[in-house]
């Protein structure tokens, strides 16, 4: 299913019982998630962010903005952020199930024509479903703010493109957009100093400061639009305000497009910039919510900046990132409600989620799942945890060239573990629909063809996946086995472990293939004898390996 996110910005952030209509708003519509509401004091602006199938995310947005229109007054509005309407801006963008830029331009003017149609509010397209090029850019489609609307309504060449072109003392207008993911982060600095704030964001931002002559006037092109020395950060937009609520001023930037500008290496710009002046970062801010792969990015920086390994799990590699980039300093910020894929329920769950005791109660009741099966991925699981262990040991006080060797083996080691963690959920997920095709009725001819059918699919379907846990159990020992010469001596036992836990994960994967195969050979011997040939090379490649290894460790240990 596709999955598009909105992101409305709302000229209210001090009136709990408006944002909270708005909530109820969004979240009234079916198929639309509300994952965060993010309210601004000094601001008076509040971003809400749900996502949903695309027909739901549009609704969800009509919704909310008509709610706007009748609970917020632009004419009685203040706050420090740019705005010119009570649904300020309303950006679409596509997140996952194969959604794309141009779903989300479809939508930006299905719901830009509803707004001007139906709540008679001027609204502009901008950024990707802009209609001209001069209204891509979200700053210039803002210029003057509320106050300046009335007289740009006027203006033939700023016409809205829906609605009328008629100033809504109310409501002002609306920006509705689609774009790539934006990362709204504000860094802190130990300064009220606004003025000082701004110029290091004249300095990073993309569109970077005026120039100006030797008489001091800025300078100008042959058109009229100013002429700008370009900032350090490319797609950032950033501006210094003071926000007395936290009793300091920060940079607030818009990160347009995080891969080629991050928030770590924003965050370290501004650090830069900061000690030019005699300033100091005491942390940052983020709005809204962060794709998972940007704060990942933040802790293996940080990571390679303090010699570590890159192989570590990824828990200790978020916590690192908001650590280091200060995200508790002005208000407590938890992982699971701020990183988007989190909140959409893409973690850990199921059996591998589980207590330790947890798993091992459950595998002991009297159900036949979970099995033998998720229990040879577990062991999968845990040779490969603990070659990316002694991995992780052995980077700090290595040479450069071994270091950088391991932290490779971690990184992999890791991935092997993620994917046959997945893999003890998916052992007992097979099983579960063996048995519901067994289930299936065959009172007839017909209906015994089609459960003949589900069984041998289901039974195909059991038999892949203790097929790939065996082969990455094979890879898990390799790596396990490399470490024996290689990683730090006196993590030999580990890793050595790592070798027999590995083998018992192979050889009870191998079993499981070999079970399910008999229930295939009878229907599609061609299949089940080309699957036996390739579990019985796998097998005999973890033996080989494990037995190979065995007289090092010993060797190694006695030393």
């Amino acid at each position: 299913m596709k999955i598009i996110e909105c992101v409305p910005n709302f000229s209210e952030g001090r009136d709990q019982t408006v944002l909270d209509a708005l909530a109820k708003a969004i979240a009234s519509v079916e198929g639309a998630v509300l994952l965060d509401v993010d309210p601004g004091r000094e601001t008076n602006r509040t971003v809400f962010t749900f996502v949903g199938a695309p027909e739901a995310v549009a609704e969800a947005a009509f919704q909310a903005a008509s709610v706007a229109a009748g609970r917020i007054d632009m004419a009685r509005h203040k706050g420090a952020h740019a705005r010119m309407g009570a649904m300020d801006v309303c950006p679409f963008v596509p997140v996952s199930g194969g959604a794309t830029m141009e779903d989300c331009v479809t939508l930006a003017r299905q719901v830009g024509k509803r707004l001007g149609d139906e709540l008679g509010i001027p609204v502009y397209l901008y950024e990707s479903a802009a209609s001209r090029p001069e209204r891509r850019n979200l700053a210039d489609v803002r210029r003057g703010e509320y106050e300046g609307l009335e007289a740009r309504l006027r203006d033939p060449d700023w016409a809205p493109d829906f609605g009328p072109a008629a100033f809504n003392a109310r409501s002002g207008a609306t920006a509705v957009g689609a774009r790539n993911f934006l990362i709204a982060y504000n860094v802190n600095l130990n300064t009220r100093d606004r003025k000082l704030a701004n110029d290091i964001a004249l300095d990073i931002r993309e569109a970077g400061r005026a120039k100006r002559g030797p008489d001091g006037q800025i300078l100008r092109d042959a058109a009229g639009e100013i002429v700008r020395a370009p900032g350090t950060l490319p797609a950032t937009k950033a501006v210094g305000w003071f926000i007395p609520e936290f009793g300091r001023a920060q940079v607030s930037i818009n990160l347009v497009d995080f891969e080629q500008t991050a928030p770590h290496q924003a965050f370290e710009e501004i650090r830069r910039q900061a000690a030019r002046r005699g300033l100091r970062v005491t942390g940052s801010e983020l709005v809204g919510l962060i794709p998972r792969a940007a704060l990942l990015a933040a802790g293996h920086y940080y990571l390679r900046a303090q010699g570590r390994s890159a192989g570590l799990p990824e828990p200790l590699v978020v916590q690192l990132a908001i650590a280091s980039l200060g995200l508790n300093d002005v208000k407590p910020f938890d992982p699971n409600l701020r990183v988007i894929e989190y909140r959409l329920g893409t973690r850990e769950q199921g059996l591998r989620a589980l207590t330790v005791t947890g798993f091992a109660d459950e595998t002991s009741s009297d159900s036949t799942a979970p099995g033998g099966g998720s229990v040879a991925a577990l062991c999968g699981a845990l040779a490969a945890s603990l070659a990316a262990m002694v991995a992780n040991l052995t980077v700090p006080g290595a040479s450069p060239q071994v270091a950088e060797t391991m932290s490779a083996t971690a990184v992999r080691a890791q991935e092997i573990k993620d994917r046959l963690l997945r893999a003890v959920d998916e052992d007992t997920a097979a099983f579960e629909r063996l048995i519901q095709a067994n289930r299936l009725p065959r009172g007839t001819d017909a209906e015994q063809a089609v459960r003949q059918a589900a069984v041998l699919d289901a039974n195909k379907g059991a038999t892949t996946v203790p097929l790939g846990v065996l082969e990455l159990s094979v890879e898990a020992i390799r790596l396990a086995a490399e470490l024996v010469d290689s990683g730090l001596a006196t993590a030999v036992s580990d890793v050595g472990t790592g070798t027999r836990v590995g083998l018992a994960a192979a050889e009870g994967a191998y079993l499981n293939v070999r079970i399910n195969l008999k229930g295939i050979a009878p229907d599609d011997p061609t299949w089940a004898a080309s699957t036996r040939r390739q579990a019985d090379g796998l097998l005999q490649a973890a033996r080989e390996v494990a037995a190979a290894a065995w007289p090092r460790i010993e060797a190694r240990i006695a030393g």
